[in-house]
């Protein structure tokens, strides 16, 4: 409303005066848009409206709290998602515990990992993980990081991860292992710069997710709630093996984890039952 009544009141007045001073009321109104127009480019990424930022926001919001709420990560482990329209932007949480998280702690970064819009707060160690594999996986529209018990387990006890039932037929024939010391020798165990990123993106490959030895894991969706229900049930399918270790397991083939997994796109139901919970309406 404000910019439509200085437009009208520019209008009325160019009756009113001479050439030259029509052209310097032209200048300085257009200056006070252009500084309205930069001033709302900072508050908002460029290539995003504020609906879809909102939205976006929110179910990242909602997606680290699942994440803690169903154990697939603790006070660390992460998730992010994909800008919607700028592919080399993606969005992640500050430093933060998952289950802490809120709207105006997410962060907008580059695929280098540097905040577009200048933000000096603390960023995750890890963010790598996340910026390499968008590097690579034009497909994954997000990722999460697990440190699931579990899953840690499975990629230490020396058994194949393999899928055990139709809600984890994304495992497919089996997920890969990324183990850090056979590239970078002795290490935190932690994904801290591009080229440990790059590895670990070379190792997921075409792969739904990995294990990564010592860690924990990863998945990747072509959504939130594609990346975060295949965490849950990566989680869920690594507790069902490590009980039965060692024993004969009648996995899903290939072919059954396949028609398995084109029915579980998105885990539309898992993602409205989780999120109802963490936002305490069930």
């Amino acid at each position: 409303m404000e910019k439509k009544s200085q437009r009208k009141t520019g209008v009325g007045r160019r009756g009113f005066l001479s050439g030259s001073s029509l052209l310097l009321t032209g200048a300085l109104l257009g200056a006070s848009e252009k500084t309205e127009a930069n001033e709302e480019q900072t508050r908002i990424p460029q290539s995003t409206t504020p609906q879809d930022k909102e939205s976006l926001f929110a179910d990242l919001v909602v997606a680290n709290h699942i994440l803690a709420d169903q154990g697939v990560v603790d006070g660390y482990g992460h998730v992010s998602a994909r800008h919607p329209t700028n592919p080399d932007h993606f969005y992640i949480s500050r430093w933060l515990a998952p289950d802490l998280v809120t709207e105006k702690d997410i962060v907008e970064l580059d695929l280098d990992c540097v905040p577009v819009a200048g933000d000096t707060r603390r960023l995750y160690s890890e963010r790598f993980i996340h910026s390499e594999i968008y590097k690579v996986r034009p497909d994954v529209k997000s990722i999460v990081h697990t440190h699931a018990p579990t899953v840690v387990l499975m990629g230490v006890c020396g058994e194949p991860l393999v899928p055990i039932y139709h809600m984890t037929g994304f495992i497919g024939a089996g997920l890969p292992i990324f183990d850090i010391r056979k590239s970078f020798g002795m290490t935190s165990m932690l994904i801290t710069d591009s080229a440990k990123g790059k590895a670990l993106a070379q190792t997921l490959g075409d792969h739904s997710g990995a294990l990564m030895r010592g860690h924990g894991g990863i998945t990747v969706g072509t959504s939130l709630s594609h990346s975060v229900g295949r965490s849950v049930y990566l989680k869920i399918d690594a507790e069902m093996q490590i009980q039965v270790l060692g024993r004969k397991i009648e996995y899903l083939t290939p072919e059954e984890a396949r028609l398995a997994e084109a029915g579980n796109q998105d885990f539309p139901k898992d993602w409205d039952l989780w999120k109802r919970k963490v936002m305490g309406k069930g």
